[in-house]
């Protein structure tokens, strides 16, 4: 059993859309939807800092990264 939380907001037409991997596919599932509004004025995602990606995308000083060999890809058995 997982356990997600999300933060999302319904549109006007009062339909709230879920798209998000869970990791199924092809199978049955239970699920199970608690909701609680928020408080009016709350922010249910945190900002990005001002000039977060300026400053972080492409900053990278040092040497240059490697990505090492990754091997063969190991082949697991299907879901049921």
């Amino acid at each position: 059993m997982q356990s997600l939380t999300l933060h999302t907001r319904v549109g006007k037409d009062g339909i709230l859309k879920i798209e998000t991997p869970i990791g199924f596919a092809n199978a049955d599932l239970e699920i199970i939807l608690v909701v609680h509004p928020l408080e009016a004025g709350a922010q249910p995602v945190p900002e990005w800092l001002a000039n977060f990606f300026n400053e972080i995308v492409g900053g990278w000083e040092g040497a240059p990264l490697v990505r090492e060999p990754q091997g063969k890809y190991e082949t697991r058995g299907k879901f049921k």
